[in-house]
């Protein structure tokens, strides 16, 4: 996992509300192997017409938010079932934030695991930074995990709370499987022990 402390990139803005995993990565594409090559398949339903031709009417499909690394979006986002699938599909289509009033806990969860950092804010903050994504040309945020702030170079700034266990470990960059193998050495004492 990339250590994530300060982003700065375009903004999307996705106003659709209790927007489930299967609307991020629909389940017949759960059945790769690989971890990876989800990217593609990202809100595939929306993004695609039945002839597999990208839908004009598709926020995500306007140019001008081609390279968007942060998505601003609707409350209860990520609801429906647990699939991991969810943020490796972001992730790989090229987010590294989320902003919304709130989220899934285990699609929070998921994402924190996997490096996305999760911002929660008002209704009246999400709905300036929608209204700001879709009238400002190549409308651009800075997010700073380690002071847990945000802003644009206009007037809007905010903080937000943020798991202080997730938070140091996206800092650094670690997954529970590198948290864990921070104890490698204790770990082999132990095992040649037993």
């Amino acid at each position: 996992m990339e250590k994530f402390i300060e982003h700065t990139g375009l903004v999307a803005p996705l106003d659709r509300v209790n927007v489930d995993t299967d609307q991020i990565i629909p389940k017949q594409f759960l059945k790769r192997i690989e971890r990876t090559g989800f990217g593609k398949f990202a809100f595939y339903d929306w993004r695609y017409l039945e002839d597999g031709v990208p839908n004009p009417e598709f926020i995500l499909n306007d140019p001008k938010f081609n390279g968007a690394s942060i998505l601003v979006t609707g409350p209860n986002f990520g609801s429906g079932s647990s699939r991991e699938h969810a943020p490796w599909a972001l992730s790989e289509y090229g987010f590294k934030v989320i902003i919304s009033t709130s989220f899934a806990d285990i699609f929070r969860n998921n994402c924190m695991q996997n490096g996305i950092v999760t911002v929660v804010l008002s209704s009246k903050e999400v709905d300036k930074l929608m209204t700001n994504a879709m009238r400002i040309p190549n409308y651009k945020l800075s997010v700073n995990l380690e002071t847990q702030s945000l802003g644009d170079n206009l007037e809007f700034s905010a903080e937000f709370e943020f798991d202080p266990f997730r938070k140091d470990s996206i800092l650094k960059g670690l997954d529970d499987i590198g948290i864990t193998l921070q104890h490698e050495e204790e770990i082999s004492k132990y095992e040649s022990k037993n």
